[in-house]
């Protein structure tokens, strides 16, 4: 049984990144989905779509046939929940890659929750 969902997810997504395999598939979740939503919104997948078996079948973006994911890191777990206030929101790579936040108006990047003021739990980054 998999204790951390997104975690075990933003592992898949690495972990195919650098064997440059085309697609992921995962269990679904709403969260996953929810995850998965923001990351095809910034550019990190291509596509999101559900397959048999209630599965969640992603598709990574590419660049010159390299994938534009170049890093993923997972932030919050179970044992160690991480929040922030809207002033103190991470900024990977110095605003060259994204964080994911859960916040009270559902999954978004940082730069989303800080446009309308929010703050969260921080999920993980990408770059």
């Amino acid at each position: 049984m998999v204790t951390n969902p997104v975690g075990d997810l933003l592992t898949r997504v690495r972990n195919a990144a650098l064997a440059r395999k085309p697609e992921v598939v995962a269990p679904y979740s709403k969260a996953k989905n929810a995850v998965a939503q923001v990351l095809k919104s910034e550019g990190y997948l291509s596509e999101v779509g559900r397959g048999a078996n209630n599965q969640l079948v992603l598709t990574i973006a590419l660049k010159r046939r390299r994938p534009v994911i170049t890093g993923i890191r997972n932030i919050s777990r179970p044992g160690l929940r991480i929040y922030r206030k809207t002033d103190n929101l991470p900024r990977p790579l110095g605003g060259a890659g994204v964080s994911i936040i859960s916040t009270s108006r559902g999954v978004m990047t940082n730069k989303e929750a800080k446009k309308l003021g929010l703050g969260g739990e921080v999920l993980g980054e990408i770059w």
